[in-house]
Protein backbone atom coordinates (compact mmCIF):
# COMPACT_ATOMS: atom_id res chain seq x y z
CA UNK A 1 0.00 0.00 0.00
CA UNK A 2 2.68 2.43 0.66
CA UNK A 3 4.20 1.90 -2.40
CA UNK A 4 1.01 2.90 -4.11
CA UNK A 5 0.35 5.81 -2.29
CA UNK A 6 4.57 6.78 -3.60
CA UNK A 7 2.89 7.21 -6.88
CA UNK A 8 2.19 10.59 -8.31
CA UNK A 9 -2.00 11.52 -7.28
CA UNK A 10 -2.30 12.28 -11.12
CA UNK A 11 -0.56 9.02 -12.04
CA UNK A 12 -3.70 7.12 -9.84
CA UNK A 13 -6.27 9.14 -11.05
CA UNK A 14 -5.53 8.44 -14.87
CA UNK A 15 -5.64 5.09 -13.46
CA UNK A 16 -8.68 5.32 -12.60
CA UNK A 17 -10.07 7.32 -15.77
CA UNK A 18 -8.35 4.38 -18.20
CA UNK A 19 -10.00 1.96 -16.50
CA UNK A 20 -13.45 3.53 -16.53
CA UNK A 21 -13.17 4.15 -19.93
CA UNK A 22 -12.04 0.53 -20.67
CA UNK A 23 -14.68 -0.58 -19.20
CA UNK A 24 -17.48 1.66 -20.98
CA UNK A 25 -15.74 0.28 -23.89
CA UNK A 26 -16.18 -3.36 -23.28
CA UNK A 27 -20.13 -2.44 -22.78
CA UNK A 28 -19.88 -2.42 -19.10
CA UNK A 29 -22.83 -0.66 -17.64
CA UNK A 30 -22.00 3.10 -16.51
CA UNK A 31 -23.07 2.51 -13.18
CA UNK A 32 -20.54 -0.96 -12.87
CA UNK A 33 -18.19 1.19 -14.50
CA UNK A 34 -18.43 4.41 -11.95
CA UNK A 35 -18.65 1.83 -8.53
CA UNK A 36 -15.40 0.42 -10.12
CA UNK A 37 -14.02 3.37 -10.56
CA UNK A 38 -15.33 4.23 -7.04
CA UNK A 39 -13.58 1.47 -5.50
CA UNK A 40 -10.04 2.00 -7.08
CA UNK A 41 -9.98 5.45 -5.68
CA UNK A 42 -11.02 4.53 -2.23
CA UNK A 43 -8.15 1.90 -2.84
CA UNK A 44 -5.28 3.74 -4.75
CA UNK A 45 -5.98 6.58 -2.03
CA UNK A 46 -5.64 4.32 0.96
CA UNK A 47 -8.84 4.34 2.59
CA UNK A 48 -10.01 1.38 4.49
CA UNK A 49 -13.01 -1.04 3.57
CA UNK A 50 -14.93 0.06 6.14
CA UNK A 51 -14.11 3.92 5.21
CA UNK A 52 -15.15 2.56 1.49
CA UNK A 53 -18.37 1.45 3.05
CA UNK A 54 -18.88 4.49 5.28
CA UNK A 55 -18.89 6.71 1.95
CA UNK A 56 -20.90 4.92 -0.28
CA UNK A 57 -23.52 4.47 2.08
CA UNK A 58 -23.45 8.41 2.89
CA UNK A 59 -23.28 9.53 -0.58
CA UNK A 60 -26.57 7.12 -1.56
CA UNK A 61 -28.36 8.05 1.33
CA UNK A 62 -27.86 12.13 0.39
CA UNK A 63 -30.98 13.84 -0.36
CA UNK A 64 -29.33 15.33 -3.41
CA UNK A 65 -28.03 11.76 -4.94
CA UNK A 66 -31.93 10.12 -4.37
CA UNK A 67 -33.85 13.52 -6.09
CA UNK A 68 -31.71 13.64 -8.63
CA UNK A 69 -31.80 10.01 -9.33
CA UNK A 70 -35.70 10.13 -9.56
CA UNK A 71 -35.86 13.46 -11.22
CA UNK A 72 -33.83 11.75 -14.44
CA UNK A 73 -35.76 8.27 -14.12
CA UNK A 74 -39.05 10.61 -14.05
CA UNK A 75 -38.00 12.77 -16.95
CA UNK A 76 -37.27 9.11 -19.00
CA UNK A 77 -40.63 7.80 -17.74
CA UNK A 78 -42.14 11.26 -19.22
CA UNK A 79 -40.17 10.94 -22.74
CA UNK A 80 -41.36 6.82 -22.83
CA UNK A 81 -44.74 8.19 -22.44
CA UNK A 82 -44.94 10.45 -24.84
CA UNK A 83 -43.33 8.17 -27.31
CA UNK A 84 -46.00 4.46 -26.50
CA UNK A 85 -49.16 6.78 -25.94
CA UNK A 86 -48.50 8.51 -29.65
CA UNK A 87 -47.79 12.00 -28.20
CA UNK A 88 -44.44 12.44 -30.27
CA UNK A 89 -46.58 11.35 -33.49
CA UNK A 90 -49.12 13.35 -32.92
CA UNK A 91 -46.80 16.53 -32.07
CA UNK A 92 -44.71 16.11 -35.12
CA UNK A 93 -47.54 15.36 -37.41
CA UNK A 94 -49.43 19.00 -36.00
CA UNK A 95 -46.35 20.92 -36.50
CA UNK A 96 -46.47 19.64 -40.53
CA UNK A 97 -47.57 22.48 -42.25
CA UNK A 98 -47.21 25.59 -39.30
CA UNK A 99 -43.57 26.68 -41.15
CA UNK A 100 -43.77 27.02 -45.18
CA UNK A 101 -39.46 27.97 -45.03
CA UNK A 102 -38.30 24.14 -45.79
CA UNK A 103 -34.87 24.82 -43.71
CA UNK A 104 -36.95 25.80 -41.06
CA UNK A 105 -38.77 22.41 -41.66
CA UNK A 106 -35.78 20.48 -41.77
CA UNK A 107 -34.13 21.86 -38.56
CA UNK A 108 -37.28 22.03 -36.34
CA UNK A 109 -38.43 18.23 -36.90
CA UNK A 110 -35.49 16.79 -34.91
CA UNK A 111 -35.40 19.86 -32.93
CA UNK A 112 -39.01 19.42 -31.40
CA UNK A 113 -37.69 15.51 -30.48
CA UNK A 114 -34.86 16.96 -29.22
CA UNK A 115 -36.84 18.58 -26.60
CA UNK A 116 -36.98 15.24 -24.92
CA UNK A 117 -34.27 13.11 -23.97
CA UNK A 118 -34.67 10.22 -25.36
CA UNK A 119 -31.79 7.72 -25.92
CA UNK A 120 -31.15 7.37 -29.96
CA UNK A 121 -34.02 9.84 -30.36
CA UNK A 122 -32.18 11.21 -34.17
CA UNK A 123 -34.27 8.04 -35.38
CA UNK A 124 -38.11 9.20 -35.01
CA UNK A 125 -37.42 12.78 -36.74
CA UNK A 126 -35.48 10.94 -39.60
CA UNK A 127 -38.75 9.99 -41.83
CA UNK A 128 -39.67 13.80 -41.39
CA UNK A 129 -36.22 15.13 -42.52
CA UNK A 130 -36.05 12.09 -45.30
CA UNK A 131 -39.37 13.37 -46.41
CA UNK A 132 -38.43 17.05 -46.96
CA UNK A 133 -34.89 15.96 -48.06
CA UNK A 134 -36.56 13.87 -51.28
CA UNK A 135 -38.01 17.54 -52.34
CA UNK A 136 -34.53 18.97 -52.27
CA UNK A 137 -31.65 18.80 -54.00
CA UNK A 138 -29.75 18.23 -50.52
CA UNK A 139 -27.85 14.39 -50.48
CA UNK A 140 -28.25 12.01 -47.93
CA UNK A 141 -25.26 12.43 -45.65
CA UNK A 142 -26.93 16.00 -45.72
CA UNK A 143 -29.39 15.31 -44.16
CA UNK A 144 -28.16 12.47 -41.73
CA UNK A 145 -26.14 15.67 -40.71
CA UNK A 146 -29.23 17.74 -40.41
CA UNK A 147 -31.08 14.96 -38.44
CA UNK A 148 -28.24 14.59 -36.12
CA UNK A 149 -27.31 18.06 -35.28
CA UNK A 150 -30.05 20.06 -34.81
CA UNK A 151 -31.22 16.75 -32.30
CA UNK A 152 -29.07 18.13 -29.76
CA UNK A 153 -29.24 22.01 -30.13
CA UNK A 154 -30.78 22.05 -26.68
CA UNK A 155 -28.24 20.02 -24.69
CA UNK A 156 -26.12 23.06 -23.81
CA UNK A 157 -29.06 23.93 -21.42
CA UNK A 158 -32.50 22.44 -21.61
CA UNK A 159 -33.39 21.72 -17.92
CA UNK A 160 -34.69 18.33 -18.96
CA UNK A 161 -31.56 16.40 -20.40
CA UNK A 162 -29.61 14.53 -17.26
CA UNK A 163 -26.47 16.03 -18.12
CA UNK A 164 -27.41 19.71 -17.37
CA UNK A 165 -28.80 18.40 -13.89
CA UNK A 166 -26.25 16.28 -12.63
CA UNK A 167 -23.99 19.57 -13.75
CA UNK A 168 -25.66 21.60 -11.87
CA UNK A 169 -25.51 19.37 -8.94
CA UNK A 170 -21.87 18.31 -8.70
CA UNK A 171 -20.86 22.22 -9.33
CA UNK A 172 -23.78 23.00 -6.53
CA UNK A 173 -24.71 25.99 -8.33
CA UNK A 174 -28.24 27.36 -9.57
CA UNK A 175 -30.08 25.54 -12.72
CA UNK A 176 -31.13 29.39 -13.61
CA UNK A 177 -27.58 30.40 -13.41
CA UNK A 178 -26.52 27.71 -15.98
CA UNK A 179 -29.72 28.19 -18.16
CA UNK A 180 -28.43 32.11 -18.59
CA UNK A 181 -24.83 31.22 -19.35
CA UNK A 182 -25.36 28.43 -21.88
CA UNK A 183 -28.48 29.43 -24.13
CA UNK A 184 -26.53 31.66 -26.66
CA UNK A 185 -24.82 27.88 -27.71
CA UNK A 186 -27.88 27.05 -29.07
CA UNK A 187 -28.38 30.30 -31.02
CA UNK A 188 -24.82 29.49 -32.11
CA UNK A 189 -25.12 25.46 -32.57
CA UNK A 190 -28.02 26.97 -35.24
CA UNK A 191 -26.14 29.29 -37.24
CA UNK A 192 -22.95 26.83 -37.77
CA UNK A 193 -25.23 23.71 -38.44
CA UNK A 194 -27.54 25.98 -41.07
CA UNK A 195 -24.15 26.11 -43.38
CA UNK A 196 -24.42 22.65 -44.05
CA UNK A 197 -27.37 23.53 -46.18
CA UNK A 198 -26.24 26.80 -47.76
CA UNK A 199 -27.02 27.21 -51.29
CA UNK A 200 -29.00 24.45 -51.67
CA UNK A 201 -32.15 24.66 -54.01
CA UNK A 202 -35.43 24.23 -52.03
CA UNK A 203 -37.59 26.19 -54.11
CA UNK A 204 -39.73 22.97 -54.89
CA UNK A 205 -39.86 22.29 -51.01
CA UNK A 206 -41.65 25.52 -50.43
CA UNK A 207 -44.23 24.87 -53.35
CA UNK A 208 -45.25 21.78 -51.87
CA UNK A 209 -45.67 22.54 -48.32
CA UNK A 210 -49.17 24.39 -48.94
CA UNK A 211 -51.23 26.66 -46.51
CA UNK A 212 -50.49 27.32 -43.05
CA UNK A 213 -52.51 25.00 -40.82
CA UNK A 214 -53.45 26.20 -37.19
CA UNK A 215 -50.83 26.76 -34.33
CA UNK A 216 -53.80 25.08 -31.53
CA UNK A 217 -53.55 21.59 -32.11
CA UNK A 218 -49.74 22.02 -31.90
CA UNK A 219 -49.23 24.11 -28.80
CA UNK A 220 -52.00 21.48 -27.17
CA UNK A 221 -49.47 18.58 -28.29
CA UNK A 222 -46.40 20.58 -26.53
CA UNK A 223 -48.29 20.96 -23.19
CA UNK A 224 -46.75 18.48 -21.55
CA UNK A 225 -43.32 19.63 -22.31
CA UNK A 226 -44.19 23.09 -21.49
CA UNK A 227 -45.84 21.93 -18.27
CA UNK A 228 -42.84 20.28 -16.75
CA UNK A 229 -40.67 23.20 -17.34
CA UNK A 230 -43.37 26.35 -15.97
CA UNK A 231 -44.44 24.21 -13.23
CA UNK A 232 -41.01 22.65 -12.46
CA UNK A 233 -39.37 25.36 -12.30
CA UNK A 234 -41.81 27.69 -10.84
CA UNK A 235 -42.77 25.16 -7.74
CA UNK A 236 -38.94 25.05 -7.47
CA UNK A 237 -38.40 28.67 -7.11
CA UNK A 238 -41.47 29.08 -5.11
CA UNK A 239 -40.55 26.14 -2.55
CA UNK A 240 -36.75 27.39 -2.05
CA UNK A 241 -38.35 31.10 -1.03
CA UNK A 242 -41.22 29.30 1.48
CA UNK A 243 -38.34 26.70 3.09
CA UNK A 244 -34.79 28.14 2.37
CA UNK A 245 -33.24 25.31 4.58
CA UNK A 246 -35.47 23.00 2.20
CA UNK A 247 -31.77 22.05 0.27
CA UNK A 248 -33.51 20.41 -2.67
CA UNK A 249 -36.19 22.65 -3.23
CA UNK A 250 -35.67 22.66 -7.20
CA UNK A 251 -35.60 19.26 -7.38
CA UNK A 252 -38.58 18.80 -5.24
CA UNK A 253 -40.35 21.20 -7.83
CA UNK A 254 -39.55 18.99 -10.66
CA UNK A 255 -40.51 16.10 -9.64
CA UNK A 256 -43.84 17.50 -8.54
CA UNK A 257 -44.45 18.99 -12.15
CA UNK A 258 -43.39 15.57 -13.55
CA UNK A 259 -45.46 13.58 -11.42
CA UNK A 260 -48.24 15.46 -12.77
CA UNK A 261 -47.32 15.94 -16.49
CA UNK A 262 -46.94 12.01 -16.49
CA UNK A 263 -50.62 11.44 -15.02
CA UNK A 264 -52.12 14.15 -17.58
CA UNK A 265 -50.11 12.22 -20.42
CA UNK A 266 -51.22 8.94 -19.63
CA UNK A 267 -55.13 9.82 -19.11
CA UNK A 268 -55.00 12.47 -22.27
CA UNK A 269 -53.62 9.40 -24.53
CA UNK A 270 -55.88 6.47 -23.20
CA UNK A 271 -53.29 4.38 -21.81
CA UNK A 272 -54.23 1.32 -20.40
CA UNK A 273 -52.59 -0.71 -17.40
CA UNK A 274 -50.34 -2.80 -19.91
CA UNK A 275 -48.99 0.58 -21.69
CA UNK A 276 -48.39 1.96 -18.66
CA UNK A 277 -46.36 -1.19 -16.95
CA UNK A 278 -44.91 -1.50 -20.19
CA UNK A 279 -43.32 2.36 -19.45
CA UNK A 280 -42.93 1.61 -16.02
CA UNK A 281 -41.28 -1.52 -15.93
CA UNK A 282 -38.89 -1.09 -17.89
CA UNK A 283 -35.21 -2.19 -17.72
CA UNK A 284 -33.87 1.14 -18.90
CA UNK A 285 -35.25 3.26 -16.36
CA UNK A 286 -33.71 0.88 -13.27
CA UNK A 287 -30.05 1.32 -15.15
CA UNK A 288 -30.32 5.17 -15.77
CA UNK A 289 -31.25 5.33 -11.80
CA UNK A 290 -28.62 3.19 -10.52
CA UNK A 291 -25.98 5.47 -12.89
CA UNK A 292 -27.19 8.35 -11.44
CA UNK A 293 -26.33 7.02 -7.70
CA UNK A 294 -23.29 5.82 -9.01
CA UNK A 295 -21.84 8.73 -10.25
CA UNK A 296 -22.35 10.67 -7.27
CA UNK A 297 -20.75 7.63 -5.32
CA UNK A 298 -17.63 7.87 -7.74
CA UNK A 299 -17.87 11.75 -6.28
CA UNK A 300 -18.42 10.99 -2.79
CA UNK A 301 -14.94 8.82 -2.85
CA UNK A 302 -13.11 11.55 -4.77
CA UNK A 303 -13.74 13.78 -1.91
CA UNK A 304 -13.82 11.14 0.84
CA UNK A 305 -10.45 9.53 -0.07
CA UNK A 306 -9.11 13.61 -0.70
CA UNK A 307 -8.15 12.24 -4.16
CA UNK A 308 -9.12 16.37 -5.38
CA UNK A 309 -6.98 17.92 -2.67
CA UNK A 310 -3.89 16.14 -3.68
CA UNK A 311 -4.62 16.63 -7.67
CA UNK A 312 -5.02 19.89 -6.86
CA UNK A 313 -1.91 20.09 -5.11
CA UNK A 314 0.21 18.79 -7.91
CA UNK A 315 -1.12 20.46 -10.47
CA UNK A 316 -0.24 23.59 -9.33
CA UNK A 317 2.74 22.01 -8.48
CA UNK A 318 3.36 21.87 -12.26
CA UNK A 319 1.75 24.54 -12.82
CA UNK A 320 -1.22 23.09 -15.43
CA UNK A 321 -3.71 26.29 -16.52
CA UNK A 322 -6.81 25.42 -15.10
CA UNK A 323 -8.32 26.33 -18.11
CA UNK A 324 -6.59 23.33 -19.95
CA UNK A 325 -7.83 21.15 -17.60
CA UNK A 326 -11.09 21.94 -17.70
CA UNK A 327 -11.08 21.67 -21.64
CA UNK A 328 -9.33 18.68 -22.42
CA UNK A 329 -10.90 16.33 -19.39
CA UNK A 330 -14.14 16.49 -21.12
CA UNK A 331 -13.54 16.66 -24.31
CA UNK A 332 -11.38 13.79 -23.93
CA UNK A 333 -14.25 11.56 -21.58
CA UNK A 334 -16.77 12.74 -24.43
CA UNK A 335 -14.97 11.92 -27.42
CA UNK A 336 -14.24 8.39 -25.96
CA UNK A 337 -17.58 7.41 -24.36
CA UNK A 338 -20.64 9.29 -26.90
CA UNK A 339 -22.29 10.26 -23.39
CA UNK A 340 -22.93 13.52 -22.05
CA UNK A 341 -23.43 12.18 -18.50
CA UNK A 342 -20.50 10.30 -18.61
CA UNK A 343 -18.19 12.71 -18.76
CA UNK A 344 -19.97 15.37 -16.61
CA UNK A 345 -20.40 12.59 -13.70
CA UNK A 346 -16.17 12.06 -14.42
CA UNK A 347 -15.00 15.17 -14.91
CA UNK A 348 -16.87 17.62 -13.25
CA UNK A 349 -16.06 15.89 -9.48
CA UNK A 350 -12.57 16.95 -9.96
CA UNK A 351 -12.77 19.88 -12.18
CA UNK A 352 -15.12 21.73 -9.71
CA UNK A 353 -12.86 21.25 -7.26
CA UNK A 354 -9.95 22.52 -8.52
CA UNK A 355 -11.35 25.91 -9.74
CA UNK A 356 -12.30 26.32 -6.21
CA UNK A 357 -9.10 25.64 -4.70
CA UNK A 358 -7.29 27.53 -7.37
CA UNK A 359 -9.33 30.77 -6.03
CA UNK A 360 -11.06 31.09 -8.99
CA UNK A 361 -14.46 29.46 -7.27
CA UNK A 362 -16.26 32.74 -7.75
CA UNK A 363 -16.24 32.28 -11.93
CA UNK A 364 -17.68 28.40 -11.64
CA UNK A 365 -20.42 29.52 -13.88
CA UNK A 366 -17.99 30.27 -16.41
CA UNK A 367 -15.99 26.93 -16.24
CA UNK A 368 -19.05 24.61 -15.84
CA UNK A 369 -19.98 25.99 -19.48
CA UNK A 370 -16.46 25.65 -20.57
CA UNK A 371 -16.29 22.40 -19.47
CA UNK A 372 -19.61 21.49 -21.09
CA UNK A 373 -19.28 22.86 -24.36
CA UNK A 374 -15.61 20.95 -24.75
CA UNK A 375 -17.46 17.48 -23.69
CA UNK A 376 -20.82 18.18 -25.66
CA UNK A 377 -18.37 18.70 -28.65
CA UNK A 378 -16.36 15.50 -27.94
CA UNK A 379 -19.91 13.75 -27.56
CA UNK A 380 -20.69 14.95 -31.16
CA UNK A 381 -17.83 14.01 -32.65
CA UNK A 382 -17.53 10.42 -31.07
CA UNK A 383 -17.77 7.90 -33.03
CA UNK A 384 -20.10 6.14 -30.55
CA UNK A 385 -22.59 8.59 -30.41
CA UNK A 386 -25.61 6.39 -30.92
CA UNK A 387 -27.62 9.05 -32.52
CA UNK A 388 -25.00 9.66 -35.36
CA UNK A 389 -24.65 6.15 -35.61
CA UNK A 390 -28.73 5.64 -36.01
CA UNK A 391 -29.33 8.60 -38.04
CA UNK A 392 -26.42 7.38 -40.58
CA UNK A 393 -27.49 3.60 -41.00
CA UNK A 394 -31.48 5.43 -41.93
CA UNK A 395 -29.88 7.30 -44.30
CA UNK A 396 -27.43 5.01 -45.66
CA UNK A 397 -24.50 6.85 -45.25
CA UNK A 398 -21.15 6.27 -44.61
CA UNK A 399 -19.61 7.59 -41.23
CA UNK A 400 -17.01 9.11 -43.12
CA UNK A 401 -19.45 11.30 -45.39
CA UNK A 402 -21.67 12.59 -42.67
CA UNK A 403 -18.39 13.33 -40.46
CA UNK A 404 -16.99 15.43 -43.02
CA UNK A 405 -20.26 17.91 -42.05
CA UNK A 406 -20.00 17.60 -38.51
CA UNK A 407 -16.55 18.78 -37.92
CA UNK A 408 -16.47 22.50 -39.10
CA UNK A 409 -19.58 23.24 -36.39
CA UNK A 410 -18.24 21.28 -33.76
CA UNK A 411 -14.66 23.68 -34.23
CA UNK A 412 -16.64 26.81 -34.62
CA UNK A 413 -18.80 25.68 -31.64
CA UNK A 414 -15.47 24.95 -29.07
CA UNK A 415 -14.08 28.32 -30.50
CA UNK A 416 -17.36 30.33 -29.51
CA UNK A 417 -16.88 28.46 -26.27
CA UNK A 418 -13.25 29.28 -25.48
CA UNK A 419 -14.07 33.18 -26.66
CA UNK A 420 -17.25 33.62 -24.28
CA UNK A 421 -15.61 32.10 -21.44
CA UNK A 422 -13.05 34.63 -21.08
CA UNK A 423 -16.08 37.28 -21.89
CA UNK A 424 -18.37 35.76 -18.96
CA UNK A 425 -15.18 35.60 -16.68
CA UNK A 426 -14.72 39.33 -17.30
CA UNK A 427 -18.44 40.29 -17.08
CA UNK A 428 -18.88 38.34 -13.51
CA UNK A 429 -15.44 40.34 -12.34
CA UNK A 430 -16.95 43.26 -13.19
CA UNK A 431 -20.74 42.62 -11.88
CA UNK A 432 -19.55 39.95 -9.29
Amino acid sequence: MSIILNISPIVRILIVFVCILIAIRKDVSLGNAFILGATLIGVLFGLTPDAMFRSVIGSIVMPKTLSLAVVVTLILVLSSSMEQGGHMERLLNNFRGLVVNPRLNLAMFPALIGLLPMPGGAIFSAPMVKELGNRSCLRPDQLSFINYWYRHIWEYWWPLYPGILLSVTLADIDLWTIMMVMWPFTIAAIFFGSLSVKGADLKHAIKKEGARRSVGPFLKELTPILMVILIGLGVGILLSHIFPAFHIAKEAGLIIALVLTIACVWHQNGMDGHKIRKVVIDPHLLKMFYMVIAILVFKGMLEDSHAVAAISREFMDFSVPLVLITVALPFIVGGITGITIAFVGSTFPIIVPLVHSMGEGSFIPAYVMLALVSGIVGVFLSPLHLCLLLSNQYFGVAFGRAYKHIVLPCISLFTTGFVYFFFVRWMMSRFP
